[in-house]
Parts: structure tokens; C-alpha cells; sequence
């Protein structure tokens, strides 16, 4: 089976869990809106294990066609540190750090532009399903600066470690820089509680947060440098940007000994 009948399976499965009548794009381009959409919405809920192996083939296959960045390819820029600027669901490594929000489960919006959103499309229904599982045993919302971990599923890395970056409303002020240190700290040290080896951190609140970013890759460079001084942790770090905004301001930071 090839990506188009897949494609056409799921978004068939998904729209009569819904029970809705909608009718099926012909494009390609249209119809992975509309599966990523349905993705994006659903529910955290059991599936057949027809369409996981489909959702699986399918989201394989795709990973295939974008391609993949292995860590084991890329220079780092200082012992143990990289900057690599492409799309955090193709890179392979042991973890990528994932910007979720207080509630852990995803973005629910379709078609969102955020990191949760493409992190929890591309990883398939069963990561939203895990990420249920733990704060269903949590019994409340997750605080700003820790750190949970679940399996990657379907993308390249083994694991993903989700933390809640501080939302910064109105001036930037310490207690949200705080916080944002919180999560690289926290995130190291469960990567490292792990046995990972290597771990990739996107532009933890930059984004739909309002972090500034060059503040915030500041603190992300120095507390990754002050825990791997701290602990003598051996842990590969990836400070993953898809801006070229973001680009510029970790070359400058990394390459100005800080």
C-alpha cells in the first residue's frame, strides 16, 4: 500500500469516529491538511490495530520522505554542544525536548505552526494517549519548569521530553527567567536519570509564549554549559532552531564563550 490509499483509510477512520460528513480533498496537498487536522483534534483514545499499523506505515513513510539528520553526522560547535537549525521530528538522536503547554496532551488546534503540534502529528495517536496516561495519575495540570518523558513513537529519536515553558505577559522578569532555566535543568537532569546520551532542546517558550528569544537562548546556552560543569554529565546537547532568527543568536551566543 502506498501513501495515498493510506492517507485515504485514515482520514476515513478518523471522520467516522466523529461521525462526520465531510467530503474527501482530491489533492494530496488538501488531504494531508485534513489528516493532520483530524490528528490534531482526536481525542486521547484506544484505536484499532489496523489503523496503528497504517497510522505507523503511513507516518513511517513519511518520515522517509522528508529525511533524517542523525546526530552521529553532525559537528559540534564545542565539546558536546551543536546547533543544528532544520525540523526537530527528523532529527535522530536519543531525545528531543518537546515546548508543551500546562495541559501535556498536544496542541488541539488544527494545523497549528507549533513545535507541539508538529512533535505530537508526526509521533502518532499514541503519544497523546501516553501523555493522558500520566496526567491522569498526576491529577493536575504540569507546572512550568519541569520535565515529563514518554517514547517518540514514530519519529526518529527514542524518547521525548516534554516541559512547560514560562508565558511571558507584558515585561520579562525574573521569576519567568527562573522558570526557563528550570526547564533546561530539569530536562538535563531526567535525560541524564534516563541513561540518554544525547538531547535535542528546541527555543523552549519563544514562541507561542513570548519568551524574547535573544534573552532566552542566553539562559538556554549558560545553563546547559553550568549543569554539564555542575554534574560532569557526558550528555550531547542540540540546541535546535528553525528560524534563521534563531540561527544567528545561538551562533553569536556559542561562539562567544560565555
Amino acid at each position: 500500500m502506498d501513501q495515498e490509499p493510506r492517507r485515504q483509510y485514515l482520514i476515513e477512520y478518523l471522520l467516522a469516529e466523529q461521525n462526520a460528513r465531510t467530503e474527501i480533498p482530491k489533492d494530496e496537498f488538501s488531504q494531508k491538511r485534513l489528516l493532520r487536522a483530524l490528528f490534531n483534534v482526536r481525542e486521547p483514545s484506544a484505536a484499532s490495530k489496523e489503523f496503528l499499523c497504517v497510522q505507523d506505515e503511513y507516518l513511517s513513510e513519511e518520515l522517509r520522505l522528508k529525511g533524517i539528520t542523525d546526530i552521529a553526522d553532525l559537528t559540534p560547535l564545542k565539546p558536546d554542544i551543536y546547533l543544528w537549525q532544520g525540523d526537530i521530528t527528523t532529527l535522530k538522536c536519543d531525545g528531543i525536548v518537546n515546548a508543551a503547554n500546562s495541559k501535556m496532551l498536544g496542541c488541539f488546534c488544527p494545523n497549528h505552526g507549533c513545535i507541539d503540534n508538529a512533535i505530537h502529528t508526526y509521533a502518532g495517536i499514541q503519544l497523546r494517549q501516553e501523555c493522558a496516561k500520566i496526567m491522569r495519575t498526576q491529577r493536575r495540570d504540569e507546572a512550568a519548569g519541569g520535565a515529563k518523558i514518554t517514547r517518540a513513537y514514530n519519529l526518529p529519536c527514542k524518547y521525548i521530553l516534554h516541559t512547560v515553558g514560562p508565558i511571558v505577559y507584558g515585561a520579562l522578569n525574573a521569576e519567568h527567567e527562573r522558570l526557563l532555566e528550570s526547564c533546561y535543568r530539569s530536562c538535563l537532569a531526567l535525560a541524564d536519570k534516563n541513561g540518554l546520551e544525547s538531547l535535542a532542546f528546541c527555543c523552549i517558550a519563544t514562541g507561542e509564549f513570548h519568551f524574547p528569544n535573544e534573552r532566552a537562548a542566553e539562559i538556554a546556552i549558560r545553563t546547559v554549559r553550568e549543569y554539564k560543569w555542575q554534574t560532569k554529565s557526558k550528555i550531547k546537547v542540540v540546541f535546535n532552531v528553525f528560524k534563521e532568527q534563531d540561527h544567528e543568536i545561538y551562533a553569536r551566543y556559542l561562539g562567544a564563550n560565555m
